[in-house]
């Protein structure tokens, strides 16, 4: 079990990448997405992948699940939906004042009709 979510978080994280990298803003937010999803998985999988443990110590409790990744998961969850509605209406605002969605601002004037999506 460890290998594959090793492998998929390894996937996740080049995807993430990969899509970070292109030049448009759409697939910038998604590569985000992508790469804080990876990390979560990362930090959920450094309390020990334990099935049907409890999640607190208890004394007849022989095996148990660390909770500190769980927290902090929870939190990174929160933090990176704020990231990501904020790296959207930026996306937004900078589409609209700049007419394209070039992360650099230099790609080519959408017209009208490619803006109304006719």
């Amino acid at each position: 079990m460890e290998i594959l979510v090793s492998i998929s978080i390894g996937v996740m994280a080049a995807c993430g990448i990969y899509l970070i990298l292109r030049a448009h803003t759409f697939p910038v937010v998604v590569g985000l997405t992508l790469l804080s999803y990876a990390v979560n998985v990362f930090l959920f999988s450094m309390g020990r992948l334990k099935v049907g443990a409890p999640a607190v110590i208890s004394p007849e409790a022989v095996t148990y699940a660390d909770p500190l990744p769980q927290a902090l998961v929870l939190t990174a969850i929160v933090i990176a939906f704020a990231m990501t509605a904020f790296v959207i209406v930026l996306a937004l605002k900078a589409r609209d004042e700049l007419g394209n969605d070039h992360v650099d601002g230099k790609g080519e004037q959408l017209t009208d009709t490619e803006e109304a999506g006719l």
